[in-house]
């Protein structure tokens, strides 16, 4: 599924993190746009609000995804205002979306 969006108004960029463990990823949007982010893709049907971003105290948003092991998955985030943005660190990128695998 491909989802095509304008870019957001303010900077912003994302960074995925390879978590501690087994078959999760930490994905922490650098910047702040306002309002609730989601994380949205083929891993929940790419439902805005199932992860959604929570502060940390060093002020980054973060949410942490169980994904399967020796797979790739494709995803975006979701800001308020139907504002998506790209993962700029992703392991790739299949035309809009950021890939990520595990």
């Amino acid at each position: 599924m491909r989802h095509n969006s304008p870019e957001p108004q303010e900077p912003f960029r994302a960074v995925a993190q390879a978590a501690q463990g087994p078959y999760a990823d930490h994905l922490r949007p650098v910047g702040t746009p306002p309002g609730p982010v989601s994380v949205v893709g083929d891993f929940n049907d790419w439902q805005p609000g199932t992860h959604t971003l929570q502060p940390r105290e060093d002020g980054m948003r973060a949410v942490t995804v169980a994904l399967p092991g020796k797979s790739v998955h494709s995803f975006r985030y979701l800001a308020a205002g139907d504002c998506w943005f790209d993962e700029d660190h992703a392991d790739d990128h299949d035309g809009t979306n950021s890939r990520l695998h595990t």
